[in-house]
């Protein structure tokens, strides 16, 4: 399979920020996620793949070229930014009209490729008002439409479900894999797993501008589950819940107040299941259960510890 996107030794620092750092990555067709936290260096990369950047050292190449001042590559590109900055007064439908015509396309080519993406991300009936009144999960759908209609081979998405409705989400993660599948490449970034696993199975995960790791979003699960979690439970008989663990090889420490019990497990799955068994088997009130490690800089911050 072709490579789309190649780095190697690819940096990028403003001043002393370093917000990527020695990158090496292959991207080929299809969808891949970039997912890491806010600063991980995601959106970075991204415009240095748009030529909006050029490196500080290393270099990037996107379809076999620097993407920097190079409009045969740059025309195979779309781009839904994660912050928005429209023009006053234009309507949805004059944005997308006059970015196609921006881009090279006719009046009249301008005109239908707008109004078929308006029809493709659902807001057709929208897009003759002006932007400054749509929500702004209206705004990233406007956002999507212009990225889409000039049939990008290579599309960048950067964190694109920030303000959709539950309906736009599934909408654009059926969208996404529509467009994997049809040999598209698509480079969706996200600081949230869940939201990469709808989308693809190809995970890039970032921190501090490096790969942390890469691979099937599965293996990426297993490095969460790996890393110790600390679990509160809020119940009526705390004690009874920390003896069904003292035993246990995984549990690593026990703590207890009056109305809960904080167990520190190396193994959160089968603690889980052992909590839910014990639950629905004995007369137990669990007012909550709570996991402040259950996130994905916790998982950064123990696989930089090993």
């Amino acid at each position: 399979m072709s490579i789309v996107i190649k780095a190697e030794g690819l940096s990028k620092w403003f001043g002393e920020v370093v917000a990527v750092n020695n990158l090496d990555l292959e991207i080929a067709p299809g969808v891949t996620g970039l997912l890491g936290p806010n600063g991980a260096g995601k959106s970075t990369f991204i415009k240095l793949a748009l030529g909006l950047y050029g490196p500080s050292r290393g270099y990037i190449h996107v379809f076999g070229k620097p993407p920097r001042n190079n409009l045969d590559v740059l025309r195979r590109i779309g781009y839904c930014p994660e912050t928005d900055m429209f023009p006053d007064s234009v309507t949805g439908y004059e944005f997308v009209y006059w970015m196609n015509r921006f881009w090279g396309m006719d009046g009249a080519a301008a005109q239908k490729r707008a109004e078929e993406v308006c029809d493709i991300v659902k807001i057709s009936a929208r897009m003759d008002d002006l932007i400054v009144t749509y929500s702004r999960g209206m705004r990233q759908r406007i956002k999507l439409a212009q990225a889409l209609a000039v049939d990008p081979d290579l599309l960048f998405l950067d964190e694109p479900m920030a303000g959709l409705d539950p309906e736009g989400r599934e909408e654009l993660f059926e969208l996404i894999r529509g467009l994997g599948a049809q040999g598209k490449t698509v480079i969706m970034s996200s600081h949230i797993l869940h939201e990469i696993a709808r989308a693809t199975h190809n995970v890039v995960l970032l921190h501090n501008g490096s790969i942390l790791a890469r691979g099937h979003v599965h293996d990426i699960r297993e490095l969460i589950d790996e890393h110790p979690h600390t679990v509160t439970v809020e119940c009526s008989a705390p004690r009874k819940v920390a003896e069904q663990f003292t035993h246990d090889r995984s549990t690593l420490a026990i703590e207890f107040t009056t109305d809960a019990v904080t167990i520190r497990t190396s193994d959160p799955n089968a603690f889980y299941q052992k909590l839910n068994t014990y639950v629905l088997e004995e007369p137990l009130e669990v007012h909550s259960i709570s996991c402040p490690d259950d996130n994905l800089q916790a998982v950064f911050d123990y696989l930089l510890k090993k």
